[in-house]
């Protein structure tokens, strides 16, 4: 549990991100079905690679911004490696041809989030703790 306490998640996405892009044709497997399901309306719901990807993302920034509530020590590095995985998904996007896709843009921006969220959430958290701009005059 400690070593998850660290590691930002997102790391985990764009290193399976890097693992599809070393073993496969992307974008195009991107594309690719993942899971079919024939619906009651008769309709047919086909989860490809890209969206399965993107709601890993959303599952993923929504652990992160729950660890962002956390106030210790180690929440320090966590956002400081978080915003070293973010500028990993930037440079990625820049310059590796198949990262330049738009489930990775959207993926990066969710990294994004979770460092603006974790900066936020213990500013604000911090603020609390020591009382910074509570005080009235009258």
């Amino acid at each position: 549990m400690g070593l998850f306490r660290v590691i930002p998640l997102f790391a985990v996405v764009l290193a399976v991100y890097n693992v599809l892009l070393a073993t496969s044709d992307m974008p195009a497997a991107l594309a690719g079905p993942v899971l079919s399901i024939g619906l009651v309306s008769g309709a047919t719901w086909v989860l490809d690679l890209g969206d399965a990807l993107l709601a890993f993302g959303i599952v993923v920034l929504y652990v992160e911004v729950a660890k962002a509530t956390r106030t210790s020590t180690v929440s320090v590095l966590d956002h400081t490696l978080s915003l070293l995985v973010f500028i990993g998904f930037v440079v990625q996007f820049i310059t590796v041809a198949g990262a330049g896709t738009s489930t990775f843009a959207l993926l990066g921006l969710m990294s994004l989030v979770d460092v603006m969220a974790g900066f936020t959430v213990t500013i604000v958290g911090a603020r609390r703790d020591f009382g910074v701009g509570d005080r009235l005059d009258h």
